[in-house]
């Protein structure tokens, strides 16, 4: 078991998030959770960033597309030359 006191990482919540953390560990934080109510704010902080990344990897900006098809159209260019 973690101490008490084990200072989480924003890695560590990652793990938890995705289901990555090993059983003892999983099982000290979701009770650390219970009793800290700043951890349990970094979690939620942490999986509304984390889902918005998600969206926007799923839904890349048009513009971002753009770029890339530019890019790879100068690149052909130069290398048909």
């Amino acid at each position: 078991m973690i101490h008490p006191m084990y200072s989480y990482t924003p890695e560590d919540l990652v793990l938890y998030l995705y289901n990555e953390m090993e059983a003892p560990r999983r099982v000290a934080l979701e009770e650390a959770l219970e009793m800290d109510w700043t951890l349990r704010e970094k979690l939620d902080v942490l999986k509304t960033t984390l889902q918005r990344l998600d969206r926007t990897l799923e839904y890349p900006r048009t513009e971002v597309i753009l770029n890339i098809l530019r890019h790879v159209s100068s690149t052909q260019e130069q290398t048909v030359r």
